[in-house]
C-alpha cells in the first residue's frame, strides 16, 4: 500500500497553518471563493504562506473563477497547486499548464469514466455532492462510486467528512494517493480544532495493519 498524504483544506489563520504543518501535514488549501465560509483574502493568504518551510504544498482553491483572477492570484500566493472546485470545463482546465490542476468531482453516484478522462489535470479530487454546498460539506459519499484508482492514470485526492475515525477505512476502500479534509476537522467554519487536526494527520499516517 502506497504512503498516503494529507492536504488540509479551508486554512484562515496562521495559528492553523503552524499546527497541521507541525503534525505533519504534506499540503494545505487556500479557499479563493467569497461565498465559502472559509474564504481567505489573497493578501493574508500571502502572508502566512511566506512564513510556510517550503516544503509544504500550497493549493488555491477556486470555483469558477476568471483565468485573469486565478493567474494573479497564484503569481502572488506563490501557490504551488491550483484546485478547480466548480464546474470547470477540460479546456478551461488546459490553460494553467504552468501549474499542477486539481480537478474535483462532486459526487452523487456512479462516476462518468468517459467525461472524467476529458480532464487531462494532474490530479482528480472526489468530494460529496450536497445541492446546496460547493464542498466543506462534512459529509462522506459511498466510495463504491469510484472507478478504480490505479486505473485513472492521474494522482487522485479523496475528500467528503474525512475524519481520524474513518480515514484508515477509506484508504484501504479507496488507495488515493492524498486524503483532503476541511470542515469535519474545525470548531467553528475557518477554525481548526487542534486535537481533531492532529489525530487525522496521524491516523492518516499511520498504515492501516
Amino acid at each position: 500500500m502506497r504512503n498516503t498524504r494529507v492536504k488540509i483544506c479551508g486554512i484562515t489563520n496562521l495559528e492553523d497553518a503552524i499546527v497541521a504543518v507541525g503534525s505533519g501535514c504534506d499540503a494545505l488549501g487556500f479557499v479563493f471563493y467569497k461565498k465559502s465560509p472559509r474564504y481567505i483574502d489573497p493578501k493574508k493568504a500571502r502572508d502566512i504562506i511566506r512564513l510556510l518551510p517550503g516544503k509544504v504544498i500550497k493549493v488555491g482553491v477556486f470555483v469558477d473563477s476568471k483565468e485573469s483572477l486565478i493567474k494573479r492570484i497564484a503569481k502572488q500566493c506563490s501557490l504551488d497547486m491550483l484546485q478547480f472546485h466548480g464546474s470547470e470545463s477540460p479546456e478551461f482546465c488546459d490553460k494553467f499548464r504552468k501549474y499542477r490542476v486539481i480537478k474535483s468531482f462532486r459526487v452523487k453516484n456512479k462516476l462518468d469514466l468517459k467525461g472524467l478522462l476529458k480532464y487531462k489535470v494532474f490530479a482528480y479530487l472526489f468530494d460529496t455532492f450536497t445541492p446546496l454546498k460547493i464542498g466543506g460539506t462534512g459529509k462522506k459519499f459511498n466510495w463504491k462510486y469510484l472507478p478504480d484508482t490505479g486505473k485513472l492514470g492521474r494522482t487522485v485526492f479523496l475528500a467528503g467528512g474525512l475524519n481520524a475515525t474513518n480515514v484508515n477505512k477509506a484508504i484501504c476502500a479507496v488507495g488515493p494517493h492524498w486524503v483532503d479534509a476541511s470542515s469535519s476537522l474545525e470548531q467553528s467554519p475557518g477554525k481548526k480544532d487542534k486535537r481533531k487536526l492532529a489525530a487525522f494527520i496521524k491516523k492518516a499516517k499511520t498504515k492501516p495493519k
